[in-house]
C-alpha cells in the first residue's frame, strides 16, 4: 500500500510536467538547453534565497519570511533569464530548425515573419517556464516522497486525525499546480516585458505571492482553501496566457475538429 501511495503521488506531482517535456521538448535539443537553463536560474534563485535566509538570523524561524524572499528571488531570476534569452535570441534562431526564415521583402512576408518570430519567443517562454516549474516541483516534493517511501505511514506530527495519506495527496496536487503555474507565469512575464504591458508582470508577481503565502495555511490543514484557490488562479492565468500567445475561439474549434490551421511550424 505504501508503494502504491508513493507511486500515485509521484505521478500526480510530476506527471503533467513530464508529459509536456516528452511531447513538446524532448525531440528538440535547443529547447532542452533552454529548459535546462531555466532550471539553473531557478536553482540560482533558491541558492540566493537560502543565503539570505541564513544571514538574517532573527527571522530564520518565520516561515513567511523565507517564502516571501524566495518568491522575490525567483521573480528576479525570471527577469534576468528573460534578458539573457532576448540577448541570445539571434544566435538561438540560427540553430533552431523551428525558427521562421524570411522569404522576401514584401509587406506580407514581413508581417508573417514578425508573427512567426513572436511565436518563437512565446515558445521559449513556455520552455523556460517548464524548466522553472520542473525544478520547483522536484525540490518542493522530493522530501515528502522520501518520507513516504516506507516502511510505513504515520500521521503528521503524530496526529492520527491528519494521516500522511491526506498530506501526501494534497502536497502532490499543489506541486503539480505550481509546476504548471510557472509555465503560465513565464509566458505572461515575458509577454509583459516584451510588449511593455507591465500589468501582466504585476499580475504574475502578485499571484505568485498570493499562492505561495496561501500555502502557509497548509500548516493548519486548510487544504480545502488552498487547493481550490490555487487551481482557480491556474485556470484564469491559463486562459489569459492562451489569448496572449495568439489563441482564439477558432483555434479551439479547429483543435477539437482535428484541423491544423497553423501558418508556420512551431
Amino acid at each position: 500500500m505504501t508503494l502504491l501511495q508513493l507511486t500515485g503521488a509521484m505521478f500526480i506531482a510530476y506527471g503533467p510536467a513530464f508529459a509536456l517535456f516528452v511531447f513538446t521538448i524532448a525531440k528538440d535539443p535547443l529547447r532542452i538547453i533552454v529548459m535546462m537553463a531555466g532550471m539553473f536560474f531557478w536553482l540560482l534563485s533558491l541558492l540566493l534565497s537560502s543565503i539570505w535566509w541564513t544571514a538574517v538570523v532573527p527571522l530564520k524561524d518565520q516561515l513567511a519570511f523565507g517564502v516571501t524572499f524566495s518568491v522575490i528571488f525567483q521573480e528576479v531570476g525570471r527577469f534576468f533569464y528573460y534578458k539573457l534569452l532576448r540577448k541570445a535570441e539571434d544566435g538561438l534562431q540560427q540553430f533552431d530548425t523551428r525558427a521562421p526564415q524570411p522569404q522576401g521583402r514584401t509587406q506580407i512576408d514581413n508581417t508573417s515573419h514578425t508573427s512567426a518570430t513572436e511565436g518563437t519567443r512565446h515558445g521559449y517562454a513556455y520552455v523556460a517556464g517548464l524548466g522553472f516549474g520542473m525544478m520547483s516541483a522536484l525540490f518542493s516534493f522530493v522530501n515528502v516522497l522520501a518520507d513516504a517511501k516506507g516502511p510505513g505511514t504515520v500521521g503528521i506530527h503524530e496526529d492520527p486525525g491528519h494521516p500522511l495519506q491526506a498530506f501526501l495527496l494534497t502536497s502532490a496536487f499543489l506541486t503539480m499546480c505550481f509546476s504548471l503555474l510557472h509555465i503560465v507565469w513565464n509566458i505572461l512575464f515575458f509577454y509583459g516585458f516584451e510588449n511593455r504591458d507591465y500589468k501582466a508582470v504585476v499580475l504574475v508577481v502578485a499571484t505568485h505571492f498570493l499562492i505561495s503565502l496561501l500555502s502557509l495555511l497548509d500548516t493548519q490543514y486548510l487544504y480545502h482553501i488552498t487547493l481550490p484557490i490555487s487551481y482557480a488562479i491556474l485556470l484564469v492565468l491559463s486562459v489569459i496566457s492562451f489569448f496572449v500567445v495568439g489563441g482564439s475561439i477558432s483555434n479551439i474549434k479547429a483543435a477539437l475538429s482535428c484541423k491544423n490551421e497553423r501558418s508556420y511550424d512551431l
